[in-house]
């Protein structure tokens, strides 16, 4: 599972994700890219699930995963009345802003195989995504 090997503050405060990205919205390393076009956490196995649907379909590709999960996200049990604290580590998750690109593939793929690779990602995501292609 995608997490940090260590992290200073074992809890974070939950925040607002507002704007859109101003880093990591252009395609860097492959040749087309999987853009996110609303703001969100995006949890980790989600972002494990999209890795393995671009691998099985595009396997001679390589995949870039733009993301990674920082954020600690916490829950406390069901049933437990106010005022114990806050609760434990749940899962981790990524902050996504609008326009940030979240998966690449490149390494001699087609347009067309990149578009079927990049919709059974888009299928895995909870946010709106398009799919977008490398400038210059």
């Amino acid at each position: 599972m995608l997490m940090p090997k260590r992290v200073k503050h074992r809890k974070t405060q939950r925040g607002k994700v507002k704007g859109n990205a101003s880093r990591g919205n252009t395609v860097a390393f492959g040749e087309y890219g999987l853009q996110a076009l609303e703001p969100a956490w995006i949890r980790a196995n989600v972002i494990e699930a999209g890795r393995v649907a671009a691998v099985r379909s595009a396997d001679e590709a390589r995949v870039y995963i733009r993301i990674f999960p920082h954020k600690s996200i916490t829950s406390t049990p069901e049933e437990t009345r106010m005022g114990t604290g806050k609760g434990e580590p749940d899962y981790w998750a990524a902050v996504v802003r609008p326009g940030t690109i979240l998966y690449e593939v490149g390494g001699g793929i087609s347009e067309e195989q990149a578009r079927k690779a990049m919709n059974k990602v888009a299928h895995k995501m909870p946010i709106k995504t398009r799919f977008v292609k490398r400038r210059g």
